[in-house]
């Protein structure tokens, strides 16, 4: 049996865990080198540059050392530390968030743009930096909303904030977004 992930094997990514339980240095090197490209993708959606992107993405994974006895096996190992990753994003978050503004209206708006044609057209990386654009907050409930999948509701109480102001961020983040396609877009 093959691990979906990375296609090791079932065996040998147990190994691997088994071996960073024990503080082996070069199983938690094969960890990372196996999961730190695809982890610093992420951290780069939810960081406003390169290098907050890999101050996420380091304390992640010294959460993930110090905490992988807790990893269950219910799941993937690259799921579990996707939660990982993203914990570490929203904490710098939180202890940034008096640094911030956050846009608390309480109005609901709706988007009813097609933005997928639009998205489809850009590569990975314009889209990040499109992405590292948009005010913290913002860039927090778009990522949340978009890419994880979250309900407002979640949102609303990862970030302790309203609803309405997650459902206020995520409209300003598409609108800013929008507003920067547009030109992408008539030059494609």
């Amino acid at each position: 049996m093959i691990a979906k992930e990375q296609n090791i094997s079932v065996r040998e990514l147990q190994d691997l865990i088994k071996g960073c339980l024990i503080k082996n240095r070069s199983c938690q090197q094969r960890i990372y080198d196996i999961y730190g490209p695809a982890m610093m993708a992420l951290c780069l959606r939810y960081s406003k540059n390169r290098e907050e992107a890999e101050e996420v993405l380091q304390d992640g994974f010294l959460q993930v050392f110090r905490c992988l006895s807790q990893f269950q096996n219910n799941g993937s190992l690259e799921g579990w530390i996707r939660k990982i990753m993203i914990h570490c994003a929203l904490q710098r978050f939180r202890g940034k968030a008096n640094q911030y503004n956050q846009v608390s209206l309480m109005e609901e708006h709706f988007f009813q743009h097609a933005e997928s044609e639009l998205m489809d057209r850009l590569g990975e990386k314009e889209l990040i930096r499109m992405i590292q654009l948009l005010p913290p907050a913002s860039r927090m409930v778009f990522n949340l909303y978009v890419f994880e999948g979250m309900k407002h509701r979640e949102i609303a109480a990862l970030l302790n904030i309203t609803e309405g102001t997650s459902k206020s961020n995520l409209y300003d983040a598409r609108k800013t977004l929008q507003k920067q396609l547009i030109p992408e877009f008539k030059t494609a």
